[in-house]
């Protein structure tokens, strides 16, 4: 009888063994979204729409494997040649494979190609508008408004470019005062493919003067900045 369970302590205790050799060394999946870059665009061109931004890659590898796997992939497309247009680009899954740690490949991926929308690039000088909300304090007008600067170059897709005959400032609240305004603001564009040409923001003064009649008259003097 204490042979019968020695021998069984035995075997239960090889199963145990050969179980977590095997499943320690067998290969597993993982899934992956890599982050689609594109480089070499021509400066001639602007991008305004691809129908993946991600490629999903299935990782076939050693438990070891794929804890080494890069922190950060990217899969990149080479868009030096293009023109305007659409234009279909096959997704190699060797780029990615390549960065992989030994024991690790890629064994599908999603999708099979990417398509990318290209436009020839506009550019074109507008006029800057401040948009304000609001009304001034009881009794009280705005008088003027200056912008600083007046007129900037934008750039990007020609089409969007086109259609633009101004551009606005983001948002002013000028609801309740009473002495002027001065503010720096972003400016809105209106579209993801359009931007000014130097970056950076407007500053925009507004100068408000009681109404006619009221107690007091003549513009209010002195700044406040915020």
């Amino acid at each position: 009888m204490r042979l019968h369970f020695g021998l069984l302590l035995l075997s239960v205790t090889i199963a145990m063994v050969l179980w977590g050799m095997a499943h320690g060394t067998s290969d597993i999946e993982r899934s992956l979204d890599i982050p689609v870059i594109f480089h070499g665009v021509p400066e001639n061109v602007v991008v305004t729409g691809q129908t993946a931004d991600a490629v999903n890659v299935r990782v076939l590898g050693s438990r070891a494997a794929l804890r080494s796997l890069p922190a950060k992939l990217e899969y990149r497309i080479d868009l030096s040649d293009a023109k305007p247009g659409p234009a279909v680009y096959e997704v190699d899954s060797s780029q990615v494979d390549q960065e992989l740690p030994n024991g690790a490949r890629i064994v599908s991926r999603s999708p099979s190609s990417i398509e990318v929308s290209l436009e020839q690039r506009g550019r074109k000088a507008l006029r800057v508008r401040a948009d304000l909300e609001g009304e001034p304090a009881e009794g009280f007008t705005i008088a003027s408004v200056e912008v600083d600067p007046a007129r900037v170059w934008v750039t990007g897709a020609r089409s969007d470019v086109l259609r633009l005959s101004e551009v606005v400032t983001e948002t002013i609240e000028v609801t309740g005062i009473r002495e002027p305004l001065e503010r720096e603001v972003r400016l809105s564009l209106g579209s993801d493919h359009v931007w000014r040409e130097d970056g950076g923001g407007v500053k925009v003064r507004i100068v408000v003067e009681r109404l006619p009649g009221s107690e007091e008259t003549g513009a209010v003097g002195g700044a406040n900045k915020t």
